[in-house]
């Protein structure tokens, strides 16, 4: 038997990563978010009409969701279906969050979350949709599914408030924009 077919190694490789899961229980977990920031420092112009300004806003979700979409985060997500027993019979919950920061304003932080469910039967279909078997290439195609329309879903949510903070100008400043991908294992 060869190094890498030797299932006691194997097993041993995933008793390590639950024990340094472990270990990090009290901090945050890095490995179950993939997060997407973009920053924009370029105010628009002073006669720039609603619509401009409210394709400014969407550009930067755009942006965010690209950077996180892209992300090597995302790939070490979808590697948690990959192992043996790292999500329970490959059944995760998770949130998408949109986070507007408004810098040069005293205006709250916008906020939207849309939660989604991976069920054994995504992965099942997605298998037949790409032809491959491997676990971890699928659940990328399901999170990339599941990050668009929940960053569209959030941001539906938000945006009559988005649409305030245009009345009350909080948008003439710089403007930042976070867009997480949280995912844990159901109970």
């Amino acid at each position: 038997m060869s190094l890498r077919t030797n299932p006691d190694r194997i097993l041993e490789n995933i008793d390590r990563q639950r024990s340094r899961e472990e270990e990090n229980a009290g901090r945050p977990s890095d490995d179950r978010q993939a997060v997407g920031r973009e920053l924009d420092t370029t105010p628009p112009a002073p006669d720039a009409t609603n619509p401009e300004r409210m394709k400014r806003i969407f550009r930067l979700v755009e942006e965010s969701y690209k950077q996180a979409a892209q992300g090597t985060e995302l790939g070490k997500l979808a590697a948690r279906f990959r192992g043996i027993g790292d999500l329970h019979h490959h059944h995760a919950r998770g949130d998408v969050s949109v986070v507007i920061q408004y810098h040069d304003s005293g205006r709250p932080d916008d906020v939207g979350m849309s939660p989604f469910e991976i069920r054994p039967q995504d992965l099942a279909e997605t298998k037949k949709e790409t032809g491959n078997s491997r676990a971890d290439f699928n659940a990328m195609k399901i999170l990339r599914t599941e990050l668009r329309s929940g960053v569209m879903s959030a941001y539906k949510k938000m945006e009559p408030r988005v649409r305030d903070a245009l009345r009350e100008r909080a948008d003439l400043g710089h403007l930042s924009v976070n867009v997480t991908m949280d995912l844990r294992t159901a109970q």
